[in-house]
């Protein structure tokens, strides 16, 4: 089977997104938040079986710069996340029936290639998959093999969801950077531990030269 992908990532509304981090970041979050989506997709675009990476969103501070990087932004219905990725993946479907689709959340700063491939190479070996997030409670990636229903449970303990769904938990060694999603300032302080992607990392350096607070 051929090993390519199309990958949905939504994008919230900016003044919705990062909200936790909102005391750290005051007025900067909105800035934060679209480095952080941009590191997501350049590293999703610089892996070796994505062959096209569909960003949802309603935001035109958003939309501008990830269109710039090289992805394909769809309008967002505003209907919940869950909507949303299903909306990305139809049209994922549209241009590429015949390549496998995952969904990726877009709060992913320090991913690194090499790693979502080896977790999209995992995910092809299994109809539904999905990769829980640092803490095991949430999902960072969920994928289906060409052909069958896509069926996102993102939002709350996706995790649960995702394996009462029955989806595959895939559960690999070394793909510390795709699980590591970044809703709080501990979460972005271990996401400087692996090593931030350079749109992040420069927000970062001019905020907190010291680093992130961490509360």
């Amino acid at each position: 089977m051929s090993n390519r992908w199309s990958l949905v990532i939504p994008v919230k509304t900016l003044v919705a997104a990062k909200t936790r981090l909102a005391a750290a970041t005051g007025p900067h979050r909105t800035r934060l938040a679209v480095a952080v989506a941009c590191d997501t997709v350049t590293a999703a675009l610089a892996c070796p079986p994505v062959a096209r990476v569909i960003v949802v969103t309603a935001d035109p501070a958003a939309a501008g710069p990830l269109r710039a990087l090289g992805a394909d932004v769809v309008s967002d219905p505003d209907r919940g996340l869950n909507t949303a990725l299903r909306t990305g993946a139809a049209h994922a479907v549209r241009l590429a029936p015949g390549d496998a689709v995952g969904a990726l959340q877009a709060d992913l700063p320090a991913l690194r290639p090499a790693e979502l491939a080896a977790a999209l190479t995992a995910a092809g070996e299994f109809d539904q998959s999905f990769v829980p997030d640092a803490l095991d409670i949430g999902t960072t990636f969920y994928g289906v093999r060409p052909g069958l229903p896509f069926e996102p449970r993102f939002g709350g303990e996706s995790r649960a969801k995702h394996l009462g769904g029955g989806a595959k938990e895939l559960r690999l060694d070394g793909i510390d950077s795709l699980r590591r999603d970044v809703d709080t300032p501990d979460d972005l302080r271990a996401a400087v531990a692996l090593g931030l992607g350079r749109h992040t990392a420069a927000v970062v350096a001019e905020l907190w030269p010291a680093g992130p607070p961490s509360h």
